[in-house]
């Protein structure tokens, strides 16, 4: 499996198994994009995706989950021409639309011929109703921990953490009540992901929920951005043309989230915050940010 850390930057996180270890991983990979993604004129994002299937062992297929879409077949079409372009054999469409067809085997059984599952934009909370905890959702977790990379834009992405960002008042200042979160389908459980981030302003709602759960990395992606998360490896890198924003609460020293009341602007001090551009990435065990060398190392 690829990966793109320089041999200098894998010495200096003790990661030399990253170079070495060519075992298949426990875990899939996650793409979380932030939305907007470029699909015609420097669409990096996707190709970069197609060119990491390719150097897999898994079959030149990629399934699209439409649930977060109401118009589920012109977002299907719009990434099976794209996908195709790029030279992806088979692009599946899982139009799934309610929980009685999220309980069908025939859609549970469908990922297991797919290299690549990739969640539309449209609304996350459709994809927590409709898919938590159906025989779907059982699947793909499976799937997923046997090496299936899930991708994620807009929607598609905000679903992925197990602290799901609903809604909130953007351009604001933090409030407890600032922000609603409810439980995503935890592909990733120590993050909460907020998309389309500097586009819109979501820093203040960001802050909010981290004043309320400091222990997760709040992670902010712009449009036409994404990151790319190995667990396994504990370590993400930055994909796109915009930036990557995360704020480690962690170092927080004081917050008055537990004694404040509903449009109590937040205390928070000590928050770090990281804003990273491609060519970066970031260790999670260390919250440390990291340098992607030029010169990489691929495991062909």
């Amino acid at each position: 499996m690829w990966r793109s850390f320089s041999l200098r930057t894998a010495r200096y996180l003790g990661l030399r198994t990253i170079i070495q270890d060519r075992r298949p991983v426990a875990i899939g990979p996650l793409l979380i994009i932030g939305g907007k993604e470029d699909k015609v004129h420097t669409p990096d994002i996707l190709l970069q995706l197609v060119r990491f299937i390719h150097k897999t062992n898994r079959a030149n297929r990629i399934g699209i989950v439409t649930t977060a879409s109401r118009q589920d077949h012109l977002a299907f079409r719009t990434y099976q021409q794209v996908f195709t372009r790029m030279g992806i054999d088979t692009v599946d469409a899982l139009t799934i639309q309610s929980r009685q067809e999220a309980n069908r085997m025939a859609w549970a059984n469908q990922l297991k011929d797919l290299a690549a599952l990739f969640f539309v934009g449209g609304n996350q909370l459709r994809v927590t109703s409709l898919l938590g905890g159906t025989q779907f959702n059982q699947a793909l977790n499976q799937a997923f921990r046997q090496g299936l990379i899930v991708v994620g834009t807009s929607a598609g992405a905000a679903m992925m953490s197990a602290t799901m960002i609903v809604e909130g008042a953007q351009d604001d200042i933090p409030t407890r009540n600032a922000v609603q979160t409810v439980t995503g389908l935890g592909l990733w459980p120590h993050a909460v992901i907020d998309q389309h981030f500097t586009q819109r302003g979501r820093l203040g709602r960001l802050l909010a929920v981290l004043a309320q759960n400091p222990a997760v990395l709040g992670v902010g992606i712009d449009e036409d951005t994404a990151i790319f998360v190995d667990q396994e490896q504990e370590w993400l890198e930055v994909w796109g043309s915009q930036t990557v924003s995360l704020v480690d609460g962690w170092s927080i020293t004081e917050t008055n989230a537990a004694e404040s009341v509903p449009g109590q602007p937040l205390i928070l001090s000590h928050v770090t915050l990281h804003v990273l551009s491609k060519g970066y990435g970031f260790h999670l065990r260390t919250r440390q940010p990291i340098r992607i060398e030029e010169e990489t190392v691929r495991n062909d």
